[in-house]
């Protein structure tokens, strides 16, 4: 089975300056293999760097980065079939990542989606990451 790596184009204002994490920490953007495509963790980091304050702005923005490597692959939201999003302070940031969430997912059938409570991030500040798979059309 052939599988490939989805590359961020260097001039993406979703990842902007946020690009270079690929490199310097050594995983991909996203990896085809099949008809499946899996994306690591997003998070809620503008494209110039800074972490968003609330965590309907950190929900928003990293389900614009999978949007975004969704587009890049000719995909859209619907294509998703399995999320997984950690959250930090899960009870306290429920209601506000939901109301993210029901504006960005709109479409039926609605993923898989498991939420999963962890006491912290990569970087302070960071309250949640979002990992997603999708599937190509047959």
């Amino acid at each position: 089975m052939t599988s490939y790596a989805v590359e961020i184009p260097e001039d993406s204002p979703v990842f902007g300056q946020t690009r270079g994490a690929f490199a310097s920490f050594g995983y991909s953007a996203a990896v085809r293999t099949g008809d499946l495509l899996f994306i690591p963790g997003t998070v809620g980091r503008r494209a110039d760097g800074v972490i968003a304050d609330t965590i309907e702005e950190q929900t928003e923005i990293a389900i614009r980065r999978i949007e975004e490597i969704l587009r890049l692959e000719k995909l859209d939201l619907s294509a998703l079939v399995d999320v997984t999003s950690y959250h930090v302070d899960i009870h306290e940031h429920m209601a506000g990542f939901l109301a993210a969430k029901k504006r960005l997912i709109t479409r039926q059938p609605y993923p898989g989606w498991s939420l999963i409570g962890i006491s912290g991030l990569a970087s302070p500040g960071l309250l949640i990451e979002i990992r997603a798979t999708a599937a190509y059309p047959s």
